[in-house]
C-alpha cells in the first residue's frame, strides 16, 4: 500500500465517504441525527451571529459598569425590544402601506409590462435585431415565460402545507432563539477554557492566542457585514426617496439583505428597483442604476475598508463557484448564506488545524 502524507489524506477521505455511505443505509439511526441537526442549525447560526453583534454591549455593561452578566443580558434584551418596537412604530405603517400597494399594483404592472413588450415588438430596429439572431423565436420565449409563471402559481397553490410548515419553523426559531442567545452571551467566554484543557499546560499561551485570533476574525467579519449592509440599505433608501422611486423602503430592504452576497449581491438587490423604475419610465430606471452605483462606490472605497478591519480573503473564483453551487442547491437562500458560511467555516477550519497541529507537535 502506498505510503506518504498525500495517500494518508486520500485514505482518510475514502474512509469518511464509506462511513457516510454506510450511514445512509441505516436510516433509523442517522435520520434522527439529520432531523436534529437541521432543526437546530438555523437557531444556532442566528444566535451565533447575534452573539457577536451583542457581545460588545454585554461586555461594556459587565466589565465597565460592573453590572452582573445575566442582568446585563436582560437589560440588553429590553433595550433591543424597545428599539424593535420603536422601529415598528416608526416605519411599520409605511412598510405595510408600501407592501400592500405593491401587492395591489402587481396586476397593473404585469399589464403595463405586457404593453411595453408589445410596443417593443412593433419597433423596426428590434425586429431587425431578432431576424439577425438565428433560431430565436420571440413567441416561443413569451410562451415559455407564461408556462413558467403558471407552473410557479400551481406549485404555490399545491404547497400550502409546506408554507404552513415553514411558518411554524420560523415561529419555533423565534421562540427558542432568545434562550440560546442568552446562554451564548452568558457562558460563551467559558468555551475557550474548555478547549484549552485539551492542550498541554505549556502550550496554553499559544492555544489562547490562536483562539483569540479566530474570535477576532469571526467578529470582524460578522459585525462588519451587518454594519456595511445596514449602511447600504439606508443610503439606497435615501437615494430612492430623492429620485422619487415608488416603494423606496421595500426596495431598500431588499438591497440591504442581498448586499451580503459578494459581486452579484448588489445587482440582485438593484434588479427590483430597476424593474419598478422601468415601469415608470426608462429615465427613472437609469436614475436607480446611478443611485446604486454611487452607493456601492462609497461602500467599497470608504466604508468597507474602515469597518471590516481584518478581512477574510477569499479568491474571486472561489466566490463565483460557491455562488453557482449554492444557487443550484438552495436558490436565493443559498446565495445569501454561501459566502458568509464559507468565510466562517474557513476561519474555524484553519484555526482548528493550527490547534490540532500544536497538540500533535507536543505529542511527538
Amino acid at each position: 500500500m502506498p505510503q506518504g502524507k498525500f495517500f494518508y489524506i486520500c485514505y482518510g477521505i475514502i474512509l469518511l465517504l464509506l462511513i457516510v455511505y454506510l450511514g445512509t443505509l441505516v436510516d433509523f439511526i442517522f435520520e434522527p441525527v439529520v432531523v436534529l441537526v437541521s432543526t437546530l442549525f438555523a437557531p444556532i447560526v442566528i444566535a451565533g451571529v447575534l452573539n457577536y453583534l451583542f457581545r460588545p454591549v454585554v461586555n461594556l455593561l459587565n466589565h465597565q459598569l460592573k453590572i452582573p452578566r445575566g442582568l446585563s443580558i436582560i437589560l440588553l434584551y429590553l433595550l433591543a425590544a424597545g428599539l424593535v418596537a420603536f422601529l415598528i412604530i416608526l416605519v411599520g405603517p409605511t412598510l405595510q402601506s408600501q407592501f400592500t400597494s405593491l401587492a395591489n399594483n402587481i396586476p397593473r404592472y404585469i399589464d403595463k409590462g405586457q404593453r411595453m413588450i408589445v410596443e417593443l415588438q412593433n419597433q423596426e430596429w428590434f425586429n431587425r435585431f431578432l431576424n439577425e439572431m438565428e433560431g430565436f423565436s420571440w413567441n416561443e420565449v413569451t410562451a415559455k415565460a407564461a408556462e413558467y409563471a403558471n407552473q410557479v402559481l400551481t406549485k404555490l397553490g399545491n404547497n400550502i402545507a409546506n408554507v404552513v410548515s415553514a411558518i411554524t419553523s420560523v415561529v419555533v426559531v423565534i421562540v427558542i432563539l432568545p434562550f440560546i442567545l442568552f446562554y451564548m452571551l452568558k457562558e460563551g467566554e467559558k468555551a475557550p477554557e474548555f478547549i484549552l484543557r485539551l492542550l498541554p499546560a505549556k502550550q496554553e499561551k499559544e492555544g489562547r492566542r490562536i483562539l483569540s485570533d479566530m474570535d477576532t476574525a469571526l467578529s470582524s467579519y460578522i459585525q462588519g457585514q451587518i454594519i456595511v449592509s445596514v449602511f447600504v440599505g439606508i443610503c439606497v433608501f435615501i437615494g430612492y426617496v430623492i429620485i422619487g422611486l415608488d416603494y423606496p423602503l421595500v426596495l431598500a430592504l431588499v438591497a440591504m439583505f442581498t448586499n451580503v452576497i459578494p459581486f452579484i449581491g448588489p445587482w440582485i438587490g438593484t434588479f427590483p428597483g430597476v424593474i419598478v423604475g422601468l415601469l415608470d419610465s426608462p429615465f427613472m430606471a437609469l436614475l436607480v442604476i446611478i443611485v446604486v452605483v454611487i452607493v456601492q462606490q462609497i461602500e467599497s472605497n470608504f466604508i468597507s475598508p474602515q469597518v471590516m478591519g481584518r478581512k477574510l480573503h477569499i479568491h474571486p473564483l472561489t466566490i463565483i463557484l460557491l455562488l453557482l453551487v449554492a444557487g443550484s442547491f438552495a436558490g436565493v437562500v443559498g446565495l445569501l448564506l454561501a459566502v458568509p458560511t464559507y468565510a466562517v467555516a474557513k476561519v474555524v477550519v484553519s484555526h482548528t488545524y493550527r490547534l490540532i497541529k500544536l497538540r500533535t507537535k507536543v505529542d511527538e
